[in-house]
């Protein structure tokens, strides 16, 4: 198995901080642009994409500002976070993408997650 690679990615939202955590925090807000359907039980949250059912566990999070994920079956230090970053002098609001692919599959991931959060937006109403 070969090794992870850590990737980040930028967004700009036009959205409030408070209102992009609520999509990014809460099951319903996920199920909204990220998989089809979210059910969480405490720290465990399930993501279902087409019938296909995949577990992550809530490493941690923080109110308006980040969620970090780890997969169940990953057998590494990877882990995807979403992070809110607010721009001191002009207040924009960024979305702040950490994850991991391997090595052939990082521009794949990299188009999805644009792809997701391009739905995210569509929701939030931002350009």
């Amino acid at each position: 198995m070969s090794e992870k690679i850590k990737f980040q990615i930028e967004f700009v939202i036009q959205s409030s901080p408070q209102m992009l955590y609520q999509y990014l925090a809460t099951p319903s807000g996920l199920s909204e642009w990220f998989a089809d359907d979210v059910n969480s039980r405490g720290e465990k949250f399930t993501f279902i994409w087409d019938g296909a059912e995949e577990d992550a566990k809530l490493l941690k999070k923080k109110s308006d500002d980040f969620v970090k994920f780890a997969w169940d079956e990953s057998e590494d230090d990877s882990y995807f976070e979403m992070k809110i970053i607010v721009d001191e002098i002009t207040k924009d609001v960024s979305l702040f993408i950490t994850d991991f692919a391997e090595e052939d599959e990082v521009e794949e991931a990299k188009m999805l997650w644009t792809n997701q959060v391009g739905d995210l937006k569509q929701q939030l109403g931002s350009k």
